[in-house]
Order: structure tokens, then sequence, then C-alpha cells
């Protein structure tokens, strides 16, 4: 601080002491607010412009202000033995002065007897803005930390019809094919879809993809909440949230979810006990005859079997399917979700991801299932090979607006590609012609003689349709860091491990299993099998109870799992999340970090909270590789992420230097990704020589013999 005081002295060697006084208070107290020259400048550079006279500029000002701030922020903070005092709050003369008679001087401060030059009303001024601007940055300080997190809500408008509304209001529509015409759909601020169209025909099954971020989910929920206008009549089932635990069991859980079969059985019971206890009135017979007549024609009595087949399908044991749905874990509650609306076919199935809380064995199973299924489906997947199974149709959701193909999953992406080969074309084509004539207009455009030529080709281009070029999908890419020396095996190894948590419920007996740093290994098996057990064996989180893990010195391991996306902190951004995990590093580091993973611009600058599924992943695989492992443990890496950022995992995969062991139910990228694969069943690890193919068979020949299919 002596030094900004040496300074004030040399540049202003009349400045008033009451000036002085004043403005290294203002250093001392305010230090901590000057975020550039400009703030110091703006605090007390008017009152130096006044102390100078006409022997500095404005130039001259800013100057002496530099070399004050550069001061500042070289000064060390004071330590607890320093004996140094910094002031609270700028001195005010007048309130000091109140306590001495007028005889008095004041040490210290007055070094000469003449009345201060300054103008009062312009250090009140400067002290008044020097105050607004502490209390701003006080006031942002308290928002940052005290403020709840606000997130933005997503809103869905469509243009009317009155024929539809006439319709709609007489109850003469009676078909259920959905038509929803130039709607508009945004999340907070952000238009996600303008002036679209969706049209689901009946009985037909539509895949929804596009990449993450830009709204499939959002479009899931206007339509299962009808703020897109949905016809009455037409029953629909969104499954997004799982079952609420209670006593229930599992199998009465879904028979409940039929509640045209409930009312019947309840109204039936009613009815026989009316008729028991002697207080029927006559016509009760007749109405019981009619509700046997209506369970018959929905085959009642055949719902608790199909129900039960429902579950199995989806890996609920015989017991299981007895157990209360508290028993239940959340993935487990969402299978249950899932079964429910299965059973109770509604007119429109809306499903987001279902293949995210399965295993391969349940998906295989679901993809049978849903190819005879009798309404309409609109699904949201990232899995390529269950949409070439199961959709009849592809809505592509892009350029905020939605297109649709006939036909599955590899069907659209042939279709999708001559489309937009023949746009470009006709683009192309149409921007020959319009040079072509404006070559003509330009030469000729004075030409007398030419004046109606010249005109009608300004009117021929006036009606040209305007053709736009294709926009072009930038590529995904992902690297994972590889900078790290290779290292000979055995790198990561279990030798005879058994392990359990309970001794009458043993999961794995004699268990060895080992990878090196070339490995390219996919666990599959059911849910409940082991798998993510293994997993934590295998990173040292779990001991065995008997047996050896071996690791090598040098082994660096990368763990991802479903549940490190969801422990993020939501309130902060992808930024501050890396700053926060990684302190001491330069923003831009983290950014660059981000940008590996498709995090970038203001993606990065937003709340976590308010990106999507996808996203959140990226920000975790972000997170994941900051310290640069050699080896990775996946676990459902896929979940959330768009088929192009599963392509690009795959090769990211593929050209790391490391290690990988990943779980997956993802058939097309463990096709693309693993050399090896291990089926955890039965208290072990088998390895399947024949691969996906082999395991597929197995499976399938599994559903036939246990009469699932």
């Amino acid at each position: 601080m002596a030094t900004c005081a040496e300074i004030l002295r040399s540049e202003f060697p009349e400045i008033d002491g009451q000036v002085f006084d004043y403005v290294t208070g203002v250093l001392h107290s305010g230090s901590a607010d000057f975020e550039s020259v400009d703030d110091l400048v703006e605090a007390v550079g008017e009152l130096l412009q006044e102390v100078s006279g006409d022997s500095k500029d404005d130039a001259g000002i800013r100057a002496v202000c530099q070399r004050m701030y550069n001061t500042l922020r070289l000064d060390e903070p004071p330590t607890q033995g320093n004996s140094q005092v910094l002031l609270d709050t700028p001195i005010q003369l007048s309130k000091i002065t109140e306590n001495y008679d007028c005889g008095t001087k004041l040490p210290g401060l007055l070094k000469r007897e003449q009345s201060s030059t300054v103008n009062a009303k312009k250090l009140e001024k400067a002290e008044a803005r020097l105050k607004a601007k502490q209390e701003k940055r006080s006031e942002k300080d308290t928002l940052k930390t005290s403020t709840p997190l606000v997130l933005e809500e997503a809103s869905a408008s469509q243009a009317g019809s009155r024929k539809e509304s006439r319709l709609e209001s007489s109850g003469k529509n009676k078909s259920y094919d959905v038509r929803i015409e130039n709607f508009d759909v945004s999340f907070g601020d952000r238009v996600l879809l303008a002036g679209a169209d969706v049209n689901l025909a009946w009985g037909r099954r539509y895949g929804l993809v596009g990449r993450n971020g830009l709204g499939k989910t959002t479009l899931l929920k206007m339509l299962a909440t009808r703020s897109l206008r949905v016809p009455a009549h037409i029953s629909l089932l969104h499954v997004e949230q799982e079952v609420a635990g209670d006593d229930t069991p599992a199998l009465q859980s879904v028979l409940e979810s039929d509640t045209v079969r409930e009312d019947l059985l309840q109204r039936e019971r009613e009815l026989s006990a009316q008729i028991a206890t002697g207080r029927a009135e006559g016509s009760e017979a007749a109405q019981l005859a009619e509700i046997y007549a209506k369970l018959e024609e929905i085959e009642a009595d055949k719902a608790p079997a199909r129900a039960s087949v429902i579950l199995a399908g989806l890996g609920f044991t015989p017991k299981m399917q007895q157990q209360p749905t508290r028993e239940f874990s959340g993935g487990w509650r969402m299978r249950l979700a899932l079964a429910r609306a299965l059973f109770a076919r509604p007119d429109l199935l809306l499903l987001d991801e279902p293949t995210n809380m399965l295993d391969v064995r349940a998906i295989l199973w679901l993809e049978n299932y849903l190819q005879t299924w009798p309404s309409t489906i609109l699904v949201v997947s990232h899995d390529r090979n269950f949409l070439n199974a199961i959709a009849t149709d592809i809505i592509h959701l892009h350029s905020q607006r939605l297109d649709g193909y006939r036909g599955d999953f590899e069907t659209f992406i042939k279709s999708k590609q001559e489309r937009l080969l023949n746009q470009q074309r006709e683009y192309e084509a149409q921007q020959q012609y319009r040079q072509h004539i404006q070559v003509f207009i330009d030469r000729f455009r004075y030409n007398a003689n030419r004046a109606s030529q010249v005109q009608s080709k300004l009117k021929m281009l006036e009606k040209l349709p305007e053709l736009k070029p294709v926009d072009k999908e930038l590529e995904v890419v992902m690297k994972f860091p590889d900078g790290f020396e290779k290292f000979s095996p055995p790198v990561l190894q279990l030798d005879e491990v058994d392990f359990y948590y309970d001794p009458k419920h043993v999961i794995f007996s004699r268990l060895s299993v080992s990878a090196d740093l070339e490995s390219r290994i996919c666990v599959v098996g059911e849910n409940g099998a082991g798998k993510s057990t293994m997993l934590k064996l295998l990173m040292g989180d779990l001991a065995p109870v008997r047996g050896i893990r071996h690791a090598h010195r040098n082994l660096k391991i990368g763990y991802f799992s479903q549940h490190h996306v969801e422990q993020l902190d939501l309130s902060v951004s992808a930024v501050e999340l890396l700053a926060r995990k990684f302190p001491g590093r330069p923003e831009e580091e983290y950014r660059h970090q981000l940008g590996r993973y498709g995090v970038s611009g203001e993606l990065a600058v937003r709340p976590v909270a308010s990106l999507s599924g996808g996203q959140k992943s990226r920000v975790a695989f972000a997170q994941m590789t900051m310290p640069c492992p050699n080896f990775y443990i996946l676990d459902e890496p896929t979940n959330h992420l768009d088929m192009e950022t599963i392509e690009a995992l795959g090769r990211a995969l593929n050209n790391f230097r490391g290690g990988v062991i990943l779980v997956s139910h993802d058939e097309r990228f463990i096709r693309l990704v693993c050399r090896e694969l291990w089926v955890c069943e039965g208290g072990g690890v088998t390895r399947v020589e024949g691969g996906f193919d082999q395991y597929r068979a197995l499976l399938q020949e599994q559903f036939r013999r246990e009469g699932f299919l």
C-alpha cells in the first residue's frame, strides 16, 4: 500500500490531504472489487483529474491508475502477524471532525492548514458510486449462493382447425390416427420445433430420432400432457416415471393398470355381495350377466397369465412377481412401469429410451413382443438394432422440424442420404440457372432495345422458389487421451475369487478373469447376475472373500456408470464442475476438455440441470477422462447418447491405446467395439467364442423353450 501512496505523492505533489486519505482508503478497502483498471479509474479518476488541474490529460490519469492497479495486484494478502490494518470503509472526514474542536489539527491527515480545494459534491459522488458498486457485487455473490436453481419449462402451441374442433365437439371423430399440424415447441427461450407437422397412423410403430438436446423427450411430454391436441377418445400412456413402492405385489400392480377390467371386477364384487346379503332389488342378476359378458369379451380370465408372461419377459422371476413393489430398486420399478403400459394396451404408447433399463435378454424379448403390437407406438431410442427390429416408420427431428420416412432405421439412413443428395443437386442447378439469368440482366440492363427482355428475366428470378442448401450436421468427434507408456501383462486379473454379501447367496465362486491393455471386452448377462459387482471387484472397490485381485502398479482406471451422470451437481455449469473437481487450471483447459465430447460454446456455461440426458453423459465423460487413465471400465456408457455420439464413442474406444471392459445392452455398439464377450451367469463368467451372434441365438432358443414368445 505504501507504494500506491508514493505514486500519489510523486504524481500529485500538491494533492490535498483529504483527497489523499480518501484515495488511499478506497485503495485499501476496495482492492478486491477492482476487476480491471477501468474500475479503478471510475472510482478515483475524476478526483485525480481535478487535483492535477491542467497538468495531466485523461491518458495521463489512466496511466497513473494503471500503475496503482498493477501494484495492488502484486500486493500479497496481509498475514495474521501483520500490524497493518485495512480500512473497512472509505474515510469520511466530515464524520471524524465532529469529535474535534475547530482549532485542533487532525494528526497525520491535514499537513497543510489551508481548506480543501476539492469540490465536496464530486467527492460525495465518487463515494456513492463506489458504495453502489460494492453493494451490487455483494448482491450478486449472495444471489449466486442462495438463489435456488430455476429450471426452464417446455411449452407448445399449434394452429387451430375449425373442422377438427367441430368433429371433436360433435363426438363424430372415430379415427385413431393422430394428426397435429403447424405446431411449435419451445424450452424456455429456445425454439425446438417451429411450424412442424406430425402424422401418426393407427397401428404403425414410429421411431423418433435426432441429435441430443433437440427436443425428442420434450415432444413426447407435450403429447403425453395433451399440450399438443390429441383427440380425447384416444387413450395414451407415457412410460416416464417408475412405479411407486408399496405393499402391492408386482403381478397385481400390472393387473391394476387395466382400469376397464378392474372396474368390471369391482362392480361384479359389489353386486354379488348385495345378492348374497339379501339386499338385491331385482335388477342385479341382469347387471351381473351383462358384466360377465363384458369380462368374457375382454378375456379377463386370461389377464393374469398375460401379465405374468410380460413380467417374465422383462426379467421378473415367479418369486419376484409376488414381491411387494416397495422391495424393488428404481431400475426394476421402471421395468414394472413398462410392464403396466404393455399390459394396458393404450391406443398410443409413448416410450422414451425403453432399452436403457433393460439387459440384452429383456431387449430381445421386447423386440419380439412389440412386433405384434396392435395399436400405435412412438418411441425415442438410440438403439439402432432395436429400431430396425420394431419400427415401421422413422421420424427425424432436425433443424426445428420433423421429417417422416417409411421403413426401419437402415431404410431411413439410405432414404435420407438420397433426399439430401437430391436437395443439394436441385439447389446447385438452380444457383447455376440464377447465375445464367443474372449475367444476361447485368449485360443488357441499360440497353433500351432489350429492356422488355431484362424485365422478363427479372420476373423469372422473382418467381423461382427459394431452395436452400443442405444443412450439414457437424460430425461428432470424441477422443480419449492416451499419452501414457505401455506396460506388459498381467495388467488386471481376478484369480479364483469368491464373493458374496450373504454366505447363503454366493454371487461368484472361483471366478478367474484377466485383461490387458489390448483388451476390448463386453460383459453381458441378466440384471442381478453380478455384472456391476464384477466390475467393482476388478476396480478394487470390493474385496474378494477368497482369492486374489492383481493390478499392475502403473494401472490407472477410469470408471463410468450411470450413477456418475445422476450424481453431477446440477446447479453449476459444466466448466464450473470441472474447475471444482480439478482446481487450479485455466478455464480454457476445462473448455477444451469439454469440447472433446461435444460440450462447447453456450452448452459449457449453462447449468447442468438444463442439459439433455445425452449432454449430461458427455459431461461425465469429460470429467472421467480428465486425469488421463490408461484403462477404462464402463457400465452402460451408451445410455441417453444419440446414435451419432455412440458411433463416435465406439471409434474413440477403438483408437484408444489402453484397455477397455464394458457392460452394454446396445448390440451395434458391442459389435463395433468388443473382441471378447463374457456372459455373467450361475455364479461365474463364461466366454462366448461365437460372439454376439451365438449369444443372441442362445437367448432366442431359451425364449421358445420357456414359452415367452
